[in-house]
């Protein structure tokens, strides 16, 4: 579930509190969660390694070690970095246990990787450019500006909502913020991406843009699933404001209507079917769509 937002927070939390702390031993408890699965070369070539910077990229977590490798972590649907000073919480679900010495006399952190479905996983490489480098650029970059994203636009035949979801074409969107600012710009999700015009095409900049801001002003966004939780265990406040996701049945905000559930892509789907209009020549191609999403 995390997207950009809850990623982007998570990174900072860690940022705060893992620089200049060194790994002095790791626990690979499930040994998939590391890419490859060697939990014991992923162990030995952390040891001793002290952490200089943190990062994202898209929805990637970046940890910089002072040897010139770099921690890549992907959290995707329930994975969580927690940062704690006593023994570890959730034992059941932990996957990978980093033990860290912080430079304070008898100093001592953990860095706990819990996630519950095994999804997870964590790459160490001293070459991050072969994991994020197909990466499309970052929607809140100063040179994602609506000028180039109406030239992405325009050479796609897609529909809207599966391209955005699209890691390659645009980084760090999902399911959750690709419906709120499809309901801002008062865009379809099933719109052909060719088809928006350049009002629609700066709506749709604008809405992306501000919804990740207020999301991450918001500390992300916590679902009812309670799974994403910042790095120091504190939820988000955004759920609070959404206005299409999660609210199918319940009256649009905006203009009243019924919000309506249903899937593109294998993906469930929030729209209001009174402010976001599907011209006729749009609805050629049913509600499911096809066309794969790299997470």
């Amino acid at each position: 579930m995390p997207e950009l937002p809850e990623v982007e927070m998570v990174a900072r939390g860690l940022r705060a509190s893992l620089i200049g702390c060194t790994v002095t031993r790791v626990d690979v408890r499930w040994p998939r969660s590391v890419v490859p699965a060697d939990p014991a070369a992923f162990a030995r070539r952390l040891a001793g390694q002290t952490i200089t910077g943190v990062g994202r990229r898209g929805k990637w977590v970046l940890i910089a070690l002072e040897g010139g490798d770099v921690l890549l972590v992907h959290l995707r649907m329930t994975g969580r970095l927690l940062v704690e000073s006593a023994q570890c919480l959730d034992e059941r679900h932990l996957r990978v246990l980093f033990f860290l010495d912080d430079g304070r006399p008898h100093g001592r952190t953990w860095l706990q990787f819990v996630d519950q479905r095994k999804f997870g996983r964590m790459v160490l490489t001293n070459e991050p450019q072969q994991v994020v480098g197909d990466l499309g650029p970052e929607p809140l970059d100063d040179g994602f500006t609506p000028e180039r994203f109406g030239e992405m636009l325009a050479r796609r035949r897609g529909r809207i909502k599966p391209l955005l979801l699209n890691q390659r074409f645009l980084a760090g969107l999902g399911n959750i913020y690709t419906d709120e600012s499809l309901w801002r710009s008062r865009i379809h999700p099933l719109r052909r991406a060719d088809t928006l015009s350049p009002l629609e095409v700066q709506r749709l900049h604008g809405a992306i843009r501000s919804v990740l801001r207020e999301a991450i002003a918001s500390g992300g966004t916590t679902l009812s699933d309670g799974t994403y939780q910042q790095a120091d265990g504190e939820p988000g406040q955004f759920a609070g404001r959404l206005a299409v996701y999660g609210q199918a049945e319940q009256p649009c905000p905006r203009c009243g209507a019924t919000i309506e559930r249903i899937r593109v892509s294998q993906r469930g789907t929030h729209f209001c079917p009174g402010c976001q209009l599907l011209a006729r020549e749009n609805f050629k191609v049913g509600a499911i769509d096809s066309g794969g999403i790299l997470a």
